[in-house]
């Protein structure tokens, strides 16, 4: 059977600094049954790999030239079940302050989400790491939630600088 790809070039919303998980997540909801997409980006987006996966799409990566890649999601049709983990806080309850502190707004991703991961398992249960970064890490939520961790984050007052806080090893959604 022949796939149909749509095709989907997100660098220019990269390039201007944007974060383009929405478009992808909305030109996915899109596709017709069987269909495929192609996305065009200025990095691999590896951290794309299992939210698709978990949508029923498997992934083929290829660089195409100048630190740019393509990337082939074809349809398995079978979605995985999204399982409840922890994720962004509601806000009940005072957080200790940061134990650690990264600037990273001058990284390109995934740079920034690596990183932010790499630091929260050193760190213990409990504590708080804040991040600078230069666009809403969109990519890095879901991976955050695997992982048990809980989040708060929001773009500062100068609206270019997205500041996340990251509570280790929080309790699991709906855990006392």
């Amino acid at each position: 059977m022949t796939i149909i790809y749509h095709d989907l070039d997100v660098r220019p919303i990269l390039k201007n600094g944007g974060e383009p998980f929405g478009a992808i997540m909305q030109a996915v909801a899109m596709l017709d049954p069987g269909e495929g997409l192609r996305l065009l980006a200025t990095f691999k987006p590896t951290p794309l790999f299992p939210v698709m996966e978990a949508k029923g799409f498997a992934s083929e990566a290829s660089e195409i030239g100048g630190g740019d890649w393509q990337v082939l999601f074809r349809p398995t049709g079978v979605a995985a079940e999204e399982p409840v983990l922890a994720g962004p806080d509601s806000g009940a309850g005072e957080w200790p302050e940061p134990a650690r502190t990264l600037e990273l707004g001058d990284l390109d991703p995934p740079e920034p989400m690596v990183r932010i991961l790499a630091a929260a398992e050193e760190m213990q249960r409990g504590e708080v790491l804040s991040a600078l970064l230069s666009r809403e890490p969109m990519f890095l939520f879901p991976e955050l939630a695997k992982r048990g961790h809980a989040w708060r984050g929001a773009f500062e007052a100068d609206g270019t600088t997205y500041r996340i806080f990251v509570r280790i090893g929080a309790a699991k959604a709906g855990a006392a």
